[in-house]
């Protein structure tokens, strides 16, 4: 079934310190793929991390990325695209200066519920404001949708062994 969703529409998740605004869903693409609009603050950046079940690629808008994933490293400015496979740890941080924009795609669909499990909804423009991960939270949706964390966010060292 097609569908359309107009400029500025969409459930706008704060999402740790991004903000995700939900274009497609799993419903709405029969399962195919979730596409979100993505935008985070320089200096951003997730858990290294591997997703069991999505591919996920972004593409950028503004702003750029770092980005790794296995043993290859990307930089990627406006108008260039990285596809992450599948079972493949990576990670990436916002390399800008200013906030990077992006249209992000998981495959199959489903990837916007782990954004509502771990974020809550967004009351107003813009990124959220700066905060502390909730640890267990991102734990708990973590292991629920067989996402694994694998280490620190890039330039953060790991904790000695």
């Amino acid at each position: 079934m097609s569908f359309h969703l107009p400029d500025g529409a969409g459930d706008a998740w704060w999402f740790l310190d991004t903000r995700m605004t939900v274009k497609a869903d799993r419903t709405s693409t029969g399962g195919a793929y979730t596409l979100l609009e993505f935008a985070a603050p320089q200096g951003f950046g997730p858990p290294r991390h591997v997703h069991g079940a999505e591919d996920e690629a972004f593409l950028v808008l503004t702003g750029a990325l770092h980005v790794e994933c296995g043993d290859d490293a990307f930089d990627v400015a406006p108008g260039g695209f990285v596809f992450l496979p599948r079972a493949v740890p990576h990670a990436f941080v916002v390399s800008s200066a200013e906030p990077v924009r992006a249209l992000q795609i998981t495959s199959p669909g489903g990837f916007e519920e782990f954004v509502a499990a771990v974020g809550s909804r967004a009351d107003g423009p813009g990124l959220p404001p700066p905060s502390v991960p909730d640890v267990p939270r991102l734990a708990a949706a973590s292991a629920r949708f067989g996402t694994d964390i694998v280490g620190p966010p890039l330039g953060v060292a790991a904790p000695p062994r």
